[in-house]
């Protein structure tokens, strides 16, 4: 392919149509050991008891701090044009909808 029609450094990325529909998730739960992050996604649901993973995501320390700051600065122009974001402290929900109680 020439450079024409791929610039450099320019990365062509595809989606299929089962990913870009997404997942819905209103809990992650962190963990870590020396050499990764792991980051379940989970979506709990009042009154049942069992909640299961949706997605799971395995980065590098470096990948996890360099989303870290991408999060930080997607939340900062969110926050520019919409508002401040109340934490759920804030807002008083409850954290335990029947299932286990969980911090993300």
């Amino acid at each position: 392919m020439s450079e024409q029609n791929n610039p450099p450094n320019q990365l062509n990325i595809e989606i299929s149509e089962e990913v870009a529909e997404g997942t819905y998730a209103n809990l992650a739960i962190i963990t870590h050991s020396h050499a990764e992050f792991v980051i379940d996604f989970v979506n709990v649901m009042p009154g049942t008891p069992k909640s299961r993973v949706k997605s799971r995501i395995i980065l590098t320390p470096q990948h996890a701090k360099r989303f870290m700051k991408a999060m930080t600065e997607n939340i900062e122009k969110y926050e520019a044009t919409n508002g401040p974001i109340k934490d759920l402290e804030e807002i008083q929900l409850p954290m335990n909808f029947g299932g286990p109680t969980a911090q993300a």
